[in-house]
């Protein structure tokens, strides 16, 4: 039987229902058939999609490229910083890609220790998305220097001239969380990714294929003193990841939250950055599953049980950051300052920006209502428009909280307006290129889904069934 052959009929063994991780049909060969060949698969045969995916992403990219060459030229005055705004789309697409990250690491690290079965489908995905959406992130507070050249300024190394980081300052937090945060889930991608590439070895028919396999294996040899080792460093890094998704945007949101600004001097910053980090993950892990999902016929793998319980984790995390909104405005009004109150009617109705805050009240609180239906929630492209939406909604939260609280300080006459260029959305749009690109790379070049541990599902489906449960 021919490969693809091969693969329409492990398609056609079953019809997963919703309740179900992966169905009673598959076993260990069809599994690693249907996620190594997408690897596998001759390059003509890939799915016109990603092509067309990414050359689209291919020419963000370049934009990218000439937005930053002109920022190095010319200086950060090409974008439409002033002042009192002195931080406009570069804190705001930082903390956007930040949030973003966080979903891979909740899915890998927090639902394995919880032992929660569904996430073998999505897990490998989502730990990709989390290092190019770092990767995207790490960027702009360094294009936002002005002398990018000099970042390294921000590390604490030894030096001649006596510059120290301000350890006080929490601009100086960011660089060890975030660096942190990259450096723990690049490891623990990696480590997951160690069985699957001696899979990928030992099926390989090209034999430049098979080398380059065979190096990134290390030497696996599937011995039970490599699985003993393997799950106690898997389990410890598990270990070490969690702390990291509350840490981190929790460093981040102090960037707003130790100021003395309107609208920004508030201790539900952290949850409430958190929340909505996880919100926004997501979205963008069921914004990118669902047309893969398509486009290579994995629907048998990611089953609608996964797509269902991200819509459900998805609309609990949208509800934490409902209360967070709600917070806000009751502590501007509770506390009797009237510059906090005065900020948050200005972030309504009274500001230039009032609109974006109605827009992202819609996106993020409004129309996610709709996946308490169960019938939504099972609708494919329903849930997919919603993630778009969230995506969105979560960008403008950002952008209010950055832009809006800056424009207005406690003197009128440090007042003033944002207007963003076309070098701000150039650097924005092309960042979302990078990280397309970088997906597209490696959904191609790298299993996308855990084969070993759908391997496990497929042997405790097959015990369940074996066992009459």
């Amino acid at each position: 039987m021919k490969p693809e052959d091969q693969e329409t009929s492990a398609l056609a063994t079953l019809d997963p229902g919703p309740d179900k991780v992966i169905g009673p049909g598959h076993d260990y060969g069809t599994v690693t058939d249907e996620i190594g060949g997408v690897v596998l698969r001759p390059f003509l045969k890939t799915p016109p999609q990603l092509f067309i995916g990414f050359a689209c992403a291919f020419l963000l990219v370049n934009l990218f490229m000439v937005a930053v060459t002109w920022l190095f030229i010319r200086g950060v005055g090409i974008w439409g910083i002033v002042i009192p705004v002195a931080w406009g789309f570069a804190i705001v697409n930082f903390v956007w890609w930040i949030g973003i990250g966080h979903a891979g690491t909740l899915i890998s690290a927090i639902l394995l220790l919880l032992k929660q079965d569904w996430r073998t489908s999505i897990n490998r995905f989502s730990e990709a998305m989390t290092l190019f959406a770092v990767a995207c992130a790490g960027m702009f507070p360094i294009l936002h220097l002005g002398r990018p050249w000099l970042a390294y300024w921000l590390l604490p190394y030894p030096n001649t001239m006596w510059l120290w980081p301000q350890p006080r300052s929490p601009l100086i937090w960011d660089v060890f969380a975030v660096s942190t945060y990259a450096t723990v889930s690049l490891i623990f991608w990696f480590t997951g990714l160690i069985p699957d590439f001696a899979t990928m070895r030992d099926k390989a028919g090209n034999q430049i294929a098979r080398k380059i396999f065979g190096v990134l294996a290390m030497g696996w040899r599937n011995s039970a003193r490599h699985w003993a080792r393997y799950q106690k460093a898997y389990l410890l890094l598990a270990g070490l990841s969690t702390p990291l998704v509350v840490s981190v945007h929790s460093v981040v949101s102090f960037d707003f939250a130790v100021a003395i600004l309107p609208g920004w001097h508030t201790t539900i910053f952290p949850p409430y950055f958190v929340a909505g980090a996880i919100y926004s993950g997501f979205a963008m892990v069921l914004t990118l599953a669902i047309p893969v999902r398509r486009w290579y016929h994995l629907e048998d793998l990611i089953t609608m049980r996964h797509i269902e319980c991200m819509a459900k984790v998805m609309l609990g995390t949208g509800l934490i950051v409902a209360y967070g909104y709600g917070m806000e405005a009751f502590m501007a009004w509770y506390s009797g300052d009237q510059y906090e109150r005065y900020a948050f009617v200005n972030r309504m109705w009274a500001g230039g920006y009032w609109w974006t805050y109605w827009i992202l009240i819609l996106c993020n609180i409004a129309i996610p209502q709709l996946l308490w239906s169960r019938r939504v929630r099972l609708n494919v492209l329903a849930v997919f428009l919603i993630a778009l939406v969230v995506n969105v909604g979560m960008w403008l939260e950002r952008f209010v909280i950055v832009v809006t609280s800056l424009t207005r300080d406690f003197v009128p006459s440090s007042w003033g307006m944002y207007y963003p260029t076309v070098w701000d959305w150039s650097t924005y749009l092309g960042t979302i290129g990078v990280f397309l690109a970088l997906m597209f790379l490696f959904i191609r070049g790298l299993p996308a889904i855990s084969i070993f541990e759908m391997r496990e599902v497929v042997h405790d489906t097959q015990t369940e069934h074996a066992n009459g449960d």
